[in-house]
């Protein structure tokens, strides 16, 4: 105890004499309360703070999302993989039912689609809010890495988007060297020009000059520059080829560019002609082709002449090897004029002797005579003696 207030300490047992006494809790000090007015001022600033914190990523509704300057992106479901793996490829911001192309690219595909394994790209089309999401296999491009998973439109206006990606155990080498100088854009439509002649007409090779205005728009000239053209025809990946322009475009002027464009042998139908520079498409241009009709009327002919000379060569070396009939002494018959039109006329030349001799041993005045005309009778006939007096005239002595 302490004294004579009778209150017990606070803590263990204390033993006072034979027997023992449990202490006593102490209750809880209550803290004072706040003024109802102090409490509604708390809870409207809790409130206002509620309302002011933005919503965590979980809750925020779903929603299509791009790049911050609003073009097209694609996400990767993994940033590392070895050759035969899969990943997932995930993409938004694109335009609504549009086909894309996604393919593992080495070098950054600073070469174009020359450095990307196209055996082993995947197709796909957007959805509706322009999203898409497909599994890509893992392939080593034909160029060391940095690797990209490179998606672009086939169709339509042209987009495209890159991933950073590594394939595993593929061997990775600096990025070569891009040549400086001026930021090119294209300022006016390009246009193709010339015709085609009368051998494209039969197969050759179509060719055109693709001519356009471009501007400088940095502060270095372009000295030089090298273009890439390509030619795709359908839903096919261009074939690109660099060409160099011979000469200099110096900051902030423009210059008249013209490339020649060539298409492969017997091409023909729809096709694109595109142009790059480093690496972004400049402009492109459709170009329609005729098809080369004198191929087809070559093989019509081929399949109509051939036979007609196989067939009447045949017919000569038959002719030539087939046996000839002989005269009476052995002698080959010999062919004259009279004796082919004996037997163009049905009849054999020395029945027609016989007959003759045979009509000029009857005689004269006999319907067998040859001589005589078949309109006379016997007795009609002219007199066949000749007598050289002349007729008296009438009532002369």
């Amino acid at each position: 105890m302490t004294g004579a207030t009778g209150r017990f300490r606070t803590g263990p047992a204390t033993r006072t004499g034979p027997a023992t006494r449990t202490a006593r809790p102490t209750r809880p000090v209550r803290p004072a309360r706040l003024p109802v007015r102090q409490r509604a001022v708390a809870l409207l600033l809790l409130c206002l703070a509620l309302a002011a914190a933005p919503l965590p990523a979980a809750a925020a509704p779903a929603a299509p999302y791009a790049a911050a300057d609003g073009a097209p992106a694609v996400h990767l479901s993994r940033k590392e993989a070895g050759k035969g793996g899969t990943l997932t490829v995930t993409g938004r911001g694109w335009r609504p039912k549009a086909l894309l192309t996604l393919l593992i690219c080495g070098q950054n595909m600073i070469g174009g689609t020359n450095s990307c394994a196209n055996g082993d790209g995947r197709a796909v089309t957007t959805d509706a809010h322009g999203a898409f999401r497909k599994r890509l296999p893992v392939a080593e491009p034909p160029k060391p890495c940095p690797c990209v998973v490179h998606a672009a439109t086939v169709t339509g206006a042209a987009a495209e988007a890159d991933a950073a990606f590594t394939v595993a155990g593929h061997p990775v080498a600096p990025l070569p060297a891009r040549a400086t100088g001026g930021r090119l854009t294209v300022l006016a439509q390009p246009r193709l020009a010339g015709s085609s002649g009368l051998l494209t007409w039969f197969g050759a090779p179509a060719q055109r000059r693709l001519t356009l205005t471009v501007g400088n728009l940095g502060s270095a000239p372009a000295r030089d520059p090298v273009f890439r053209v390509g030619t795709s025809h359908g839903v096919f990946a261009p074939q690109w080829e660099e060409q160099q322009w011979r000469g200099t475009i110096p900051a902030g002027k423009k210059a008249e560019v013209t490339l020649p464009v060539e298409l492969p042998a017997g091409a023909h139908g729809d096709y694109l002609v595109s142009l790059g520079y480093g690496g972004k498409v400049l402009a492109e241009q459709p170009w329609g082709v005729g098809r080369p009709w004198g191929v087809t009327l070559f093989w019509v002919l081929l399949c109509v002449v051939l036979p007609t000379a196989v067939f009447r060569i045949g017919m000569a070396l038959v002719d030539r090897v087939r046996p000839r009939r002989t005269g009476g002494r052995g002698h080959p018959a010999r062919h004259t004029p009279a004796t082919g039109r004996a037997r163009a006329a049905g009849t054999r030349p020395h029945l027609r002797k016989r007959t003759a001799r045979e009509g000029s041993a009857v005689g004269p005045g006999t319907p067998g005579d040859g001589a005589a005309l078949p309109w006379f009778t016997p007795d009609t006939a002219p007199s066949t003696t000749t007598s050289t007096e002349r007729p008296t005239s009438k009532g002369s002595a």
